[in-house]
This record gives C-alpha cells, sequence and structure tokens, in this order.
C-alpha cells in the first residue's frame, strides 16, 4: 500500500469522524447551552446573530486528528515493513505523539479559556499572561521531547542560508514563535470557516513537505488532521452551526506550529503560516499605530477598518466566503512558494 493511499484513507477516516461527531456534539453543546458570547463593539455589528452559537466545536477535529493520525501511523508502519528492532526506528512515532500531546495540551488552554466564558457569559476568559504563561510551559515541553527524540540541531534553516549553531538561543528563539504563530491562528478564527479551511490548505502542503522530506510518519497527522478539518467545515462553513472556539483553534495554531519545528524548515514553515502570520501583525501594527498617534495628535489613528485583517475586507463589503476563499487561496500559493524553495534551495 503506497504512501498515498495510506494518507488519503486517514484524512477519509478523519473526515468522516469528525463530520459525523457533529451530529452527536452539537445539539449536546446546545442542550448545556455552551453558546459563544459575543460582543458587538469588538466586531462587526451584523456577528450579533451569531450569539448563542455554539463553541467548542473543535472537539471534532481533535478527536478525529489524534485517533487516525495514532491508527494511521501503525498502519504505515506495518504496510511498509519498517524495523522494528531498532529503537531509533520508533523515534518518528514519539516525535509526532508529542505533537499530539503539545497540541492537545494548547486545546486544553483553549478549552479553559471557552469554559470560563460560557461560565461568566462574556469574552472575559483566561487573562493574556494566563494564557502566556502556560503556554509557555507547554512550549518548552515540546522542545524538549522533539530533542530527546533526534531533533538536537540548533540551526536556523532558511534555504538559502543556515545558521551556525545557536545553542540554547534556538530554543528561546523558538518559544518566541511558538507563542506568536499559536497565538496568530487563534486570531485568525474569526470569519466562519477561515481558520478550519485555510489550516486544510496549511495541512496539505505540509503533506507533500513531508513526502518530500522523507518524513512520512508525520504525515500521519497532517493528513489526519486535513480530514479532520474538513469534517468540521461542515459544520462551521457560514452560516457556521458550531464554532471551533479557542479550544480548536489553540490546538490547530499548536499543530501547525509543531509540524514546522519538527520538519526543522524554518522558511518553509514562514511562507506556509504567512496568512496567520500577517493576521497576527496587522493587530500589532492596529495598536502601534493607535498609540502613537494618540501620543503626537491627541486621538488615535487606524490604517485597517478593524483587526484582525480579516474584519478589514468584511468591513469593506467582502463576504464571509469571499474572504475565506481568498484566504486559502492565498495559503496555498505562499504553501507553493514554500515547496518550490524547499525543492531549489
Amino acid at each position: 500500500m503506497s504512501f498515498w493511499i495510506i494518507n488519503l484513507l486517514i484524512a477519509l477516516l478523519s473526515f468522516v469522524v469528525a463530520g459525523v461527531s457533529g451530529i452527536f456534539l452539537v445539539p449536546f453543546l446546545h442542550r448545556i447551552k455552551f453558546g459563544q458570547p459575543i460582543k458587538t463593539e469588538d466586531g462587526p455589528k451584523w456577528h450579533a446573530k451569531k450569539q448563542g452559537t455554539p463553541t467548542m466545536g473543535g472537539f471534532m477535529f481533535i478527536i478525529s486528528t489524534i485517533i487516525t493520525a495514532i491508527a494511521g501511523y501503525w498502519i504505515y508502519r506495518m504496510k511498509t515493513g519498517l524495523d522494528t528492532t531498532d529503537k531509533t526506528s520508533f523515534h518518528p512515532f514519539y516525535r509526532m505523539l508529542a505533537l499530539i500531546v503539545f497540541s492537545a495540551a494548547f486545546g486544553l488552554i483553549g478549552f479553559i479559556d471557552d469554559y470560563t466564558k460560557v461560565a461568566r457569559k462574556n469574552n472575559d476568559g483566561l487573562t493574556p499572561w494566563q494564557k502566556i504563561a502556560l503556554q509557555l510551559v507547554c512550549g518548552a515541553g515540546f522542545l524538549f521531547a522533539i530533542h530527546q527524540f533526534g531533533d538536537t540541531s540548533t540551526r536556523l534553516d532558511l534555504g538559502f542560508w543556515v545558521s551556525p549553531s545557536l545553542g540554547i538561543f534556538y530554543y528561546i528563539l523558538m518559544m518566541a514563535v511558538i507563542i506568536y504563530l499559536t497565538n496568530a491562528v487563534n486570531l485568525t478564527d474569526g470569519v466562519d470557516g477561515l481558520c478550519g479551511s485555510v489550516t486544510f490548505c496549511v495541512m496539505l502542503i505540509f503533506t507533500i513537505c513531508c513526502s518530500i522530506l522523507k518524513q512520512n510518519e508525520l504525515s500521519c497527522f497532517t493528513m489526519a488532521l486535513a480530514g479532520g478539518c474538513l469534517g468540521f467545515l461542515l459544520w462551521n462553513l457560514n452560516p457556521a452551526k458550531c464554532f471551533m472556539g479557542d479550544t480548536g483553534s489553540m490546538f490547530l495554531g499548536a499543530a501547525v506550529t509543531g509540524v514546522g519545528l519538527i520538519l526543522h524548515k524554518h522558511l518553509l514553515l514562514l511562507l506556509v503560516a504567512l496568512v496567520y502570520i500577517f493576521e497576527a501583525l496587522s493587530v500589532v501594527i492596529q495598536v502601534g499605530y493607535f498609540k502613537i498617534t494618540k501620543r503626537k495628535y491627541g486621538e488615535g489613528r487606524r490604517i485597517f477598518k478593524m483587526t484582525p485583517i480579516h474584519h478589514h475586507f468584511e468591513m469593506s463589503g467582502y463576504s464571509e466566503y469571499k474572504i475565506v476563499i481568498t484566504f486559502s487561496i492565498t495559503s496555498i500559493i505562499f504553501g507553493i512558494l514554500g515547496i518550490i524553495t524547499l525543492l531549489t534551495l
């Protein structure tokens, strides 16, 4: 059984598990009144109609990804006849397991945040510093784990240039990458279907990269998550019947970041994740410009109509479907560029 057939089966199974689980999860979330609080002052006014839409739907792709990634790995291992007497042959599995635990831990942080919001019936969940503290602990654990299971390089690989060994500074830099990128993915979840669609595209690109880099075991995870995102989109495309919540978006953020770090191709991660990076960067630019102009003119000014930047497009008249399609295509374009750099540099 070939690499691609196994991966297609993994994606299909994950799609079915995620999609079918929504049949039970969405009514359950309605029944226990786990609806998303909406603050219209923090977003477009027309988002008020989404008040009460069930949140924490990210459990659909979290469950499907974990189950099918592990099952898919063992199918891949049996069909390819890997040497089970060599202990190092298990390192790719351990790295994938570390990635699953890392993603699930971030999903747990998101769940605590979601649950706090629902319990208080407002958008005040964990404080930013509480989130960052928990993320630092989980990030440090993940970096330690993949180091233990073979990824001992502390060089930055930018394709056209590979840095000298950075030692401990490499891990400090990667911790910053984890904090920024996981929260950037979280910020991308603001329009029906957006974060799930972009992440679906990102995982397909990562699967191709896994094949090129001979990290076939890791592709069991990327295809499981791609299928899970697609199954979730059955419930999340506009008009959304369910939101992924921070439970889902934090899981996705850790998954995207973790795959990139395991592949150890930093230019590739930068290009593949560029949509998320721009989403977070738009917030940084907006806040910074507002503070500078307020200090200078006594009144804060804005560059964008609203941030993250998908809201700018929404306020400019783009439909939610158009935003999802535009951002997903952009993600694919930068992802293809990433693949090209991987093959040529």
